[in-house]
């Protein structure tokens, strides 16, 4: 009978124990709203614009970066040197567009009138030919030439013109000078050579990941000669900032919770030594009481999901800790 006895007395001295610390917790807070969640932060999971192979890693896991830090780079090699081409071509467009915008030059306007008096000269030779031919013929009553040659004469006469109106037409369109259809044809082929050399620098600079924001390095997730590509991460960053606390405010206590309400946020790890936060939003749908913090009790309970910004310059919380929020005061 003692056995049963000493049990049901040790039962009511950790029951009153417990109430004790209980209500001894309750008068610490002095009525505030004490609710408890996890620290929660942001993830961002980095991978390269394009695809190629690792060439460099410059951070590790626990590294912290900051915003605009080069975190790797891809071999980009071969795309270089795709770029230097381009660069070339574009000097040989821009080179054939100075040129029909110059127009002629007046060495070349020589060179045309030159060929065009040794066309002409030719046509009048030959015309003296056929007439000397001619008169030849006539005095002969046709015997002193043959037809065959009077044939042969007029149409040398006939080239010799032909070459003259070429040579003529062909000084007039060096005086006048390019087309503008071909000047603008020029423009275009010198705009698709920069276009493609912009293209072939935006692929080269695909080759270096830059970090978005300040944040820890959480994971290195490939190696340098590991193939990458848009679809494989490279690195996982947490973000450290904001931080936040999630919790859940059940429906009766919804309205002891405000928009930028102060806030203390406390770990086990350190129950001294206070984190101030304030509410930095409150959800407008209610939802059932996440898995994580459900009891037979609260399993159909309706809760609404509040998130305490913190102020963590001392980097003291942890992605998932477990977190004790007491909400004081009014929101200013």
């Amino acid at each position: 009978m003692k056995k049963p006895l000493i049990a049901l007395g040790l039962l009511v001295v950790l029951a009153f124990g417990a109430w004790a610390w209980m209500h001894q917790r309750d008068n610490d807070h002095d009525g505030a709203l004490v609710l408890y969640g996890n620290v929660d932060i942001r993830q961002v999971s980095l991978a390269f614009d394009g695809s190629g192979r690792v060439a460099e890693l410059k951070v590790d896991e626990g590294d912290e970066v900051k915003a605009g830090q080069l975190l790797a780079t891809l071999d980009t090699h071969t795309l270089t040197l795709q770029a230097d081409q381009a660069q070339a071509q574009i000097g040989v467009q821009q080179q054939n567009l100075l040129r029909l915008k110059n127009g002629s030059r007046p060495e070349e306007l020589a060179q045309a009138r030159s060929s065009l008096s040794a066309a002409q000269a030719e046509a009048a030779r030959a015309q003296k030919d056929l007439a000397r031919l001619q008169g030849i013929a006539t005095n002969t009553d046709s015997r002193g030439v043959s037809g065959l040659e009077l044939d042969r004469a007029r149409a040398a006469v006939q080239v010799a013109n032909a070459q003259a109106a070429q040579q003529r037409d062909a000084l007039r369109l060096t005086e006048i000078g390019p087309r503008e259809e071909d000047i603008a044809a020029a423009e275009a082929q010198l705009k698709a050579a920069e276009a493609q050399l912009a293209l072939l620098q935006h692929q080269v600079s695909q080759g270096q990941l830059i970090a978005p924001s300040d944040a820890v390095v959480r994971s290195r997730l490939l190696e340098p000669g590991d193939m990458a590509t848009s679809q494989k991460p490279v690195y996982a960053l947490a973000i450290t900032r904001p931080k936040w606390v999630r919790v859940y405010v059940s429906e009766p206590d919804l309205g002891k919770v405000k928009p930028g309400q102060p806030a203390r946020v406390t770990t086990d790890s350190a129950p001294g030594k206070p984190v101030a936060g304030k509410v930095g939003y409150i959800s407008s749908v209610a939802e059932f009481t996440p898995k994580s913090v459900q009891t037979e009790e609260l399993r159909t309970r309706l809760v609404y999901e509040v998130r305490v910004i913190v102020e963590d310059e001392d980097d003291a919380l942890r992605l998932g800790q477990p977190a004790t929020v007491v909400l004081v005061g009014d929101a200013q």
